[in-house]
């Protein structure tokens, strides 16, 4: 009987598959580490007879409707034999009970859609719940594209997960394995107490062909891997597939209280008490349907009268003289200060912050700084910051919590700079920490998208109470050319995947993820944009009337769980989470 072989990837070698599995899927010629299925990872570190899935039964929807979305579903899961690109569950190591999950680059390139977002989540507020650590196997090429702007919220719902688990100080362990790039390697996968990575994994924000296509000269040939990332301080060690589980063991040893029991009886039984407003269930397609007919019939009644289409928009968001951050603090604000620098390398001119007085009420503004003429974006990038403006940006957020002032963010930028120094810097690292500080500030937050909101970019200063649109600006997962070279496998169909993409104000108002649209005239912003900056001054006055008045623990609740209901998915889930009830008693305890 012939045996199967396996070739390793990397040099050609062959061997029989069982032979490779006996090697854990490491070339014993070469030493590479061929990606492993789930389970093969799961067997590598459970004790026999420990793993118990949870969350299986959620399946992706397809929440903006893209054509074919459901076959290549269909495809992956037969593929892969999963329903979705992670499966998470509860298993013993060396007799130590934690919480895994464990992502797959089989299913849709290990993609973060709705379901992801949601597993991710759930097994980290589990671990938290049961006081035990979290473990995430990290395999993925970052947002998935053919649910638009559901897939970027992902990132905002898992960084926020995970600083809820950082105020119960329940360790977070992640294996950044091959490859883990985009939107997860800017969330979740770079927020663990403790980062591990394996041997010449890719890691990195950008991909290397986007890196190559924006500075148009080849990358070093360890650019992005587990190595590099090492060597510039973004993971804590290198360890060998073989490794893994004893290293995983150690450090659940070593961080101490994770078997206590001190989740107390009073949230148990508060539990039903607090179901309606906590539950986030996932629903059958035709309530979903349903739910979004009767958004779309009450939303008629608020929206402007100015209806373009998407690719109008487009380009109206990009359009030359569109009056940016500085033109908006100038016409809003009684006076401004301008802060410069992140205190850690430098400052960027493509990230604007400082205090400005409003209405005699001092607050704190951040902003995406576009230019007004062709060498001004030079310098300023084209609005696409580097490390350093995210970094700025969460200084001053802290200075302004720390001081009680609002904070009002403008966005406007095509997404993060895409270059060697912004990956050597820790680019992905920089948007991760964003999302989960934002989601806990205590202070009020504004977000306007004042032109393009290109994704995690424009993620990155976008976490808040309440996120505005201006009527014409855009925000997406990608730009309409990248999505369209990608999915539609032609650049020239840019309108098409506009059109497909969802991102206008109306769409993101429909799904529930802004909370308003901003007027402005019929021509556009640029034709008179004193008429905008009057709606965008009365609607921060009027919201910071509201929101200054709440308690600070009731603000991040409630910003936390507006994060949390970003989503859609299919089948029925039992999940609840008394998370938040032991978060607002922490703070009331702080």
């Amino acid at each position: 009987m012939q045996k199967h072989m396996t070739t390793c990837l990397n040099c050609g070698f062959q061997e029989s598959a069982s032979a490779f599995v006996d090697h854990l899927m490491v070339c014993p010629s070469c030493g590479y580490h061929i990606p492993m299925e789930v389970l093969q990872r799961i067997a590598s570190i459970a004790d026999v007879g420990s793993f118990v899935e949870f969350s299986g039964e959620m399946r992706s929807a397809n929440p903006i409707g893209i054509d074919g979305y459901a076959e290549k579903l269909a495809q992956s899961q037969q593929k892969s034999a999963l329903t979705d690109a992670v499966v998470t569950g509860r298993c013993t190591i060396d007799g130590k009970p934690v919480v895994i999950a464990v992502m797959s680059f089989l299913f849709m390139g290990g993609s973060m859609g709705s379901v992801v977002g949601e597993k991710i989540t759930q097994a980290i507020f589990t671990a938290a719940l049961e006081q035990t650590p979290v473990i995430i196997f990290t395999a993925s090429g970052g947002a998935r594209m053919q649910e638009g702007i559901f897939s970027l919220m992902q990132m905002a719902k898992t960084a926020s997960a995970a600083a809820l688990l950082d105020q119960l100080k329940v360790p977070l362990f992640v294996v950044l394995t091959n490859p883990t790039t985009g939107g997860v390697s800017a969330s979740f996968a770079m927020l663990g107490d403790v980062i591990l990575a394996e041997p010449g994994a890719l890691i990195g924000f950008a991909g290397p062909r986007v890196i190559e296509g924006t500075i148009k000269q080849r990358l070093p040939d360890n650019f992005q891997k587990a190595e590099f990332q090492l060597e510039h301080g973004f993971v804590d060690a290198i360890v060998h597939r073989s490794q893994i589980k004893s290293t995983l063991s150690y450090l659940i040893t070593s961080h101490g209280r994770f078997n206590k029991k001190n989740v107390s009886k009073q949230i148990i039984q508060d539990t039903d008490r607090h179901q309606d407003l906590l539950e986030n269930r996932s629903r059958p397609k035709e309530i979903l349907q349903d739910s979004i007919a009767k958004i779309e019939q009450l939303a008629k009644n608020y929206m402007p009268a100015t209806e373009r289409s998407p690719w109008e928009c487009v380009k109206l968001s990009r359009q030359q003289g569109r009056p940016g951050t500085m033109h908006y603090i100038d016409m809003i604000c009684d006076s401004f200060m301008e802060l410069h620098g992140d205190r850690c390398y430098k400052d960027d001119p493509a990230m604007v912050g400082g205090i400005g007085i409003i209405d005699g009420r001092p607050v704190t503004i951040i902003g995406n700084r576009k230019g007004s003429n062709l060498r001004e974006n030079v310098e300023r990038n084209y609005g696409m910051s580097n490390p350093e403006g995210y970094r700025k940006a969460l200084r001053l957020a802290k200075q302004a919590e720390k001081f009680h002032r609002p904070i009002i963010c403008f966005i406007d930028t095509p997404g993060a700079y895409p270059g060697i120094e912004a990956e050597e810097r820790g680019i992905g690292e920089a948007i991760a920490r964003n999302l989960r500080e934002f989601s806990i500030l205590k202070t009020p937050i504004l977000s306007f998208i004042i032109g393009e909101g290109g994704s995690g970019g424009a993620l990155g200063i976008g976490v808040g109470d309440k996120l505005y649109m201006l009527e014409n600006a855009v925000y997406s997962v990608i730009t309409p050319e990248g999505f369209a070279s990608i999915l539609l496998r032609d650049h020239s169909k840019a309108q098409e995947a506009a059109e497909a993409m969802k991102m206008t104000s109306r769409d993101l108002k429909r799904f529930g993820i802004v909370h308003d649209i901003i007027a402005q005239v019929p021509e556009g912003a640029h034709a008179d944009p004193l008429f905008t900056a009057k709606r965008i001054k009365q609607t921060i006055v009027r919201d910071l009337d509201i929101l200054c008045q709440k308690k600070s623990e009731t603000l991040v609740r409630y910003r936390i769980r507006k994060i949390r209901g970003i989503g859609m998915f299919e089948g029925t889930s039992s999940w609840w989470e008394p998370l938040l009830q032991v978060f607002k008693n922490i703070e009331e305890q702080a």
